[in-house]
């Protein structure tokens, strides 16, 4: 970490290097070893215990570059900075650096986002958003879910009478298990699982699923593990309650301390609940806040950078976890 003041002015004269030597690509900005950034003054420490998480350098504020055509460049609440300040990331522009903003760059380099970076302005340019703003988006991602379901019902249904059978011969009560969670917009609707947990697991009152949990069945065991569990949810994305891919919709009771410690927990609510997701083929199983935490950045990621190709890149992901025992 490096952090540099150059005191600047009004009369500041920016010296670039007219000769520029070289653009930098798209790969060799996301693996670059040096990042400098640009932030207002009172940001700075935010800045650097951020950056102490990632194995590459960073350094902040440093105005006395002037050759900046292989240098990646990033900035933070920009709309802060002088106008001096400004000036000089937009001339970084036009003498060839890799100009975007802090989270923009560590999204893409890591595959997550950095919640700690985002501002009420990051979800305000919602046309950024393509799942958001495009109703031929929302088309296509709905046909696909329809199509998945289609599919995934055909081919589950042997699957899913044995489950069935199997659930009602080891321990009393319904086979599936109805709990009311979260969705789009905050609507809260009934999400269909075979039930994996005995009938009283919640005497005590609501609870995480923990891993080894002593109130999952034998057969429930098994069923989470590779995510029979949730094939009922087909018809909460028939009833269009669900898509086949998105955030896991949570439970409100535990939402509403969520968003107390997570920035921004609630945008998930911005799209439909998934049956898979980008945080469930990309993190590990996990019951804690930080996990949630974590859960969210991929999120919000997937959210951001949602595309058909993307949702099909998941549900190949997923089939992977599932063949490899990887649920949970």
């Amino acid at each position: 970490m490096t952090v540099k003041r150059a005191k600047l002015d009004d009369e500041l004269t920016l010296s670039f290097s007219a000769k520029t030597k070289k653009h930098l690509t798209k790969r060799d900005a996301k693996f670059s070893r040096v990042i400098y950034v640009y932030c207002p003054n009172q940001e700075v420490e935010k800045i650097k215990a951020i950056a102490e998480k990632y194995d590459f350098q960073v350094v902040l504020n440093d105005y006395s570059l002037t050759t900046v055509s292989d240098k990646v460049i990033c900035h933070y609440q920009s709309s802060a900075l002088t106008q001096v300040e400004q000036n000089f990331l937009i001339k970084s522009i036009k003498y060839g650096a890799w100009v975007e903003p802090f989270v923009s760059y560590l999204d893409r380099r890591f595959g997550y986002t950095e919640i700690e970076l985002l501002h009420g302005g990051y979800f305000l340019h919602q046309k950024s958003f393509s799942i958001l703003s495009s109703r031929k988006t929302q088309i296509a991602k709905r046909a696909l879910d329809l199509a998945a379901a289609l599919i995934l019902g055909i081919l589950s249904l042997p699957i899913c009478i044995l489950t069935a059978i199997l659930i009602k011969l080891e321990s009393k009560g319904p086979v599936f298990y109805k709990q009311n969670r979260t969705g789009l917009f905050n609507n809260e609707f009934e999400v269909i699982k075979f039930r994996s947990m005995t009938t009283d697991a919640e005497a005590q009152g609501a609870q995480w699923a923990q891993k080894n949990d002593s109130r999952v069945t034998k057969i429930g065991k098994f069923i989470r593990k590779t995510r029979i569990d949730e094939l009922p949810q087909i018809i909460n994305i028939i009833k269009g309650e669900m898509s086949i891919v998105g955030p896991r919709p949570e439970r409100e009771v535990f939402i509403e301390n969520l968003e107390k410690k997570i920035p921004y927990y609630r945008f998930r609510h911005a799209v439909k609940p998934g049956v898979t997701g980008l945080a469930q083929v990309s993190y590990p199983y996990g019951a804690s806040v930080e996990d949630a935490e974590w859960k969210h950045k991929f999120d919000i990621h997937y959210i951001k950078h949602h595309s058909f190709l993307f949702d099909i890149k998941i549900l190949l992901l997923t089939v992977k976890v599932v063949v490899f025992g990887m649920g949970q």
